[in-house]
């Protein structure tokens, strides 16, 4: 069974902001010839825009919002097993479902600008293998839970199922008889993320390991 998972999910392809460890930075003045306020703060690895106020380098930057949860009362010690189960499955599976939407969208930009079904077609078996190669062994890593937590995932990144991926890029008969095949295991291609409702404890959970707090 988790072998049939990590095969569709394959099918289904057709990290943390990076935090500034160093302590040392410097500010460069960007406009001398205008002697006006505006420098440059390296604050490594990253750059800022700054400006001058009262002698004091003060860098411009964007902050994400930052959502806070209330902590969560566990029923028993089940329920927190569970949960910290959870939050080990997403930490390994998020950055996969991240990678997969990031390459879904390179691939459908690029085959836009293909001239025919003929070459994209052509495009699309070389990125067949080309994933097949590359992510096969790592998804034989996962077992049947991560799989199929991934493949809500990779929803959740894309808006779109693991159906509508496969139809989208494989056509409907191909989708319709993965779902078929799925089926015969208890599963379904079609299954969407909710993060309202039955999937919302795993929302919490990628939005705290996205901030970057478990």
């Amino acid at each position: 069974m988790e072998r049939l998972i990590h095969i569709i999910i394959v099918f289904c392809l057709l990290l943390l902001s990076p935090v500034a460890k160093a302590q040392r930075y410097y500010a460069a003045n960007n406009t001398p010839e205008t002697n006006g306020p505006v420098s440059t703060l390296f604050l490594m690895p990253n750059v800022y825009p700054a400006v001058i106020m009262e002698g004091d380098t003060v860098a411009c930057m964007w902050l994400t919002d930052f959502i806070k949860y209330s902590p969560i009362s566990f029923r028993s010690s089940k329920d927190r097993t569970a949960y910290t189960r959870l939050i080990r499955d997403v930490k390994k599976t998020l950055p996969y479902a991240k990678e997969i939407a990031g390459i879904i969208t390179e691939t459908y930009e690029y085959m836009e600008t293909l001239p025919d079904d003929k070459a994209r077609q052509k495009h699309l078996n070389k990125m067949e293998k080309y994933l097949m190669d590359t992510y096969t062994p790592k998804m034989k890593k996962l077992t049947r839970s991560q799989g199929q937590l991934l493949m809500k995932l990779v929803d959740r990144e894309t808006n779109s199922s693991s159906y509508h991926i496969i139809d989208a890029f494989m056509g409907s008969f191909t989708a319709w008889s993965y779902n078929i095949f799925a089926g015969l295991f208890g599963n379904s291609l079609k299954t969407r993320y909710n993060p309202y409702g039955e999937d919302r404890v795993t929302e919490r959970i990628c939005v705290l390991v996205e901030q970057g707090v478990v």
